[in-house]
């Protein structure tokens, strides 16, 4: 990795970080490579400011192997495992062999389509990293993060945020392209399961190539891109939303066609998607959009966001409504 140099970690050999999730407009699915995650496309996202991970990484040399903690509770063994593989990423690349403990925590369901993984992988990155004696550039967080999450690399620098595609592992990495300051949007998620997704993004990602449409939305994606990065530059709501909520369907239409079957979407995934397009027809600045999980990102202006949510609240099958705006770049914390 380029641009490596050594630092002395604030507690030698521990280090925290917080990193955000993030909501994706134009979505990632599908990869070109599945070893370096490398995407078969671009992608799009605004950072969530309130929905969270933080994590402590501890290189210990009294630990004999490394250890997960999830929401302060021992992490399932495959996952722990996935958290390792990472880990020695980070010890080739510092030429250290310590084993380590990892301590994570987020403030919102995991595995249920909010970007867990995102938030989790760019904490981990920023908070591995900096334990163990590295200064990476955002440009190669976000290529490490990439490894561990394909879309925890948006989550690296802030605010609006795009991932190019690239065309190998030194290029393909995400980078602001107006900060967090530059459009008071609000992400009003309507929960309708808090129940983790049975198939996983990353077992999602392989089955892309499956769907008979999976060429058909890749032939659109960069016009959509274009089309959404002007949005944003623009803050042209309603450009967002139409751009948003088509490559949304897309993407699940892909899911759906694949082999065999992702059908995320639940009853209560069908309501939300119903009352937003009436509220848009109706003149409320609204849309949605939804990641690899039945829960729905409704996307509006600020100045909308109480009656959105307080319409939210009103539906069948909403068990609760979390609301974020634009945030900021992972960050090393006390």
């Amino acid at each position: 990795m380029s641009n490596v140099k050594h630092i002395p970690s604030p507690v030698p050999g521990q280090a925290t970080a917080v990193a955000c999730s993030n909501i994706a407009f134009i979505k990632y699915w599908g990869n070109r490579d599945h070893r370096l995650r490398l995407p078969a496309s671009g992608s799009l996202s605004m950072n969530l400011d309130s929905l969270t991970t933080r994590t402590v990484v501890r290189f210990d040399p009294a630990l004999e192997h490394d250890e997960l903690i999830l929401n302060g509770e021992p992490a399932a063994e495959a996952a722990r495992q996935r958290v390792s593989a990472f880990l020695t990423r980070v010890r080739q690349l510092a030429g250290i062999s310590l084993a380590a403990r990892v301590e994570s925590a987020n403030n919102f369901p995991m595995g249920a389509g909010i970007a867990s993984s995102a938030s989790a992988f760019a904490a981990l990155s920023l908070a591995a990293s900096a334990a163990a004696g590295l200064r990476l550039t955002e440009r190669d967080l976000s290529r490490l993060a990439r490894r561990g999450s394909g879309s925890a690399c948006r989550s690296i620098p802030g605010g609006f945020v795009e991932w190019q595609a690239g065309e190998n592992d030194a290029d393909s990495y995400a980078f602001s392209i107006a900060p967090a300051e530059h459009w008071e949007l609000s992400d009003c998620v309507a929960i309708v399961s808090r129940a983790h997704k049975t198939t996983g993004s990353s077992a999602g990602h392989p089955l892309a190539d499956s769907s008979p449409l999976h060429a058909a939305r890749l032939a659109q994606v960069n016009e959509n891109l274009r089309r959404c990065r002007q949005a944003i530059l623009e803050r042209d709501f309603d450009a967002l939303a139409a751009v948003t909520e088509t490559d949304c369907h897309l993407m699940h239409a892909v899911m759906m066609t694949s082999s065999p079957p992702l059908i995320y979407w639940q009853p209560g995934t069908l309501t939300v998607m119903h009352a937003v397009q009436q509220w848009r027809r109706q003149g409320l600045p609204v849309c949605y959009t939804m990641d690899a999980g039945p829960n729905v990102h409704v996307i509006c202006e600020v100045g909308a966001e109480s009656q959105v949510v307080a319409r939210l609240r009103e539906l069948p099958n909403v068990l609760d409504v979390l609301v974020a705006h634009p945030g900021g770049p992972a960050r090393l914390a006390r």
